[in-house]
């Protein structure tokens, strides 16, 4: 029934029923593309655990994770210890094989949310799935939303720890480096992303995970993300994931972020430049006709997420330095 599952949301089409037995639990599903799987018994060290992805219609490489693990739990390869909660995010932009259709849904995950359209509603009907899955379930928090980028990167595999006052634990960094994680970005303000909404409203362990680069269905090398399959196996299953030295991930933090205030915007180096590419001081990296130019100072910065055609008013790129290991 999970392939089904999948397979009819991906098509806009209604499954013939909405709960139902599992080999070692029961899934409900809440609407469309939120499935909810409850284990018969509750592994001990078994967190609340939310696996998203689709909230970018275009990255289909973890929509395809996530259909493997649904795969492997009905045939009972398995065992099913932890509540769980799938979510397919941005359903009508994954049908279009697009990034979004209207507005950027990973930019609306907040609760004074005032805007109308899709995405702002879909966002609402998100953030109330986690919020009645979170008061279901009184287990640590944990919530991966599983993302491609748009680019090629020096790190292709890396995580987005969100700004929030919860403490992100060192476990994680531990579980990301045995999980073929090879860097972790520290955001510096309240982002609004669906990973931050679970960690600034619920104090979960959240963390936006970028799996490679955006390819269609079928192009995806799956193989590459044979490690973070097992870590997200382990948690479904309850148990405690593999962990690795954290020493070997790349730590970065944000210094600066490039805006797009008006019409006459420009990012002053090639479409094509790598995530985490660096800028030696002295480099103008863009220009804005009401902001004006961005010139790196005082020492060299990484970019991240660069993309001059976003709307007015919002992030063009994020600018980045190295930092050391997280001692916490």
């Amino acid at each position: 029934m999970l392939a089904d599952w999948l397979g009819l949301t991906l098509d806009g089409e209604s499954p013939a029923t909405t709960q139902g037995r599992l080999p070692f639990g029961r899934y409900r599903i809440h609407g469309p593309g939120i499935l909810e799987l409850t284990p018969n018994d509750l592994h001990p060290r078994a967190h609340a655990v939310i696996v998203s992805a689709g909230i970018h219609g275009n990255e289909t490489g973890p929509i395809e994770l996530v259909g493997e693990l649904l795969a492997r739990l009905e045939a009972g390869l398995l065992r099913l210890g932890a509540p769980t909660l799938i979510i397919l995010g941005n359903l009508p932009s994954i049908r279009a094989g697009q990034r979004f259709c209207e507005t950027n849904l990973n930019r609306l995950f907040r609760r004074d949310l005032k805007a109308s359209g899709n995405e702002p509603q879909r966002a609402r009907e998100l953030m109330a799935a986690v919020d009645a899955f979170y008061a279901r379930h009184p287990q640590p928090r944990l919530h991966y939303d599983l993302h491609t980028a748009i680019r090629d990167s020096r790190y292709p595999r890396f995580a987005v720890d969100p700004y929030a006052d919860t403490v992100t634990r060192a476990e994680q960094w531990r579980w990301f480096s045995a999980a073929g994680i090879q860097a972790v970005l520290h955001q510096h303000q309240h982002s609004w992303t669906f990973s931050h909404y679970s960690k600034h409203y619920h104090q979960a362990q959240a963390f936006t995970m970028e799996l490679g680069k955006v390819h269609p269905f079928g192009a995806n090398d799956l193989a590459a993300l044979r490690p973070m399959r097992q870590l997200l196996e382990a948690l479904i299953e309850g148990r405690e994931p593999p962990g690795d030295d954290p020493d070997v991930l790349k730590y970065f933090k944000v210094e600066h972020e490039l805006m797009r205030e008006s019409e006459d915007f420009r990012l002053c180096f090639p479409d094509e430049t790598p995530n985490f590419s660096e800028f030696s001081v002295g480099t103008r990296l863009s220009y804005d006709a009401k902001a004006g130019e961005f010139i790196v100072t005082e020492q060299p910065l990484a970019v991240v997420f660069p993309n001059a055609n976003v709307e007015l008013g919002a992030r063009a790129a994020l600018l980045v330095r190295t930092t050391s290991t997280p001692q916490n």
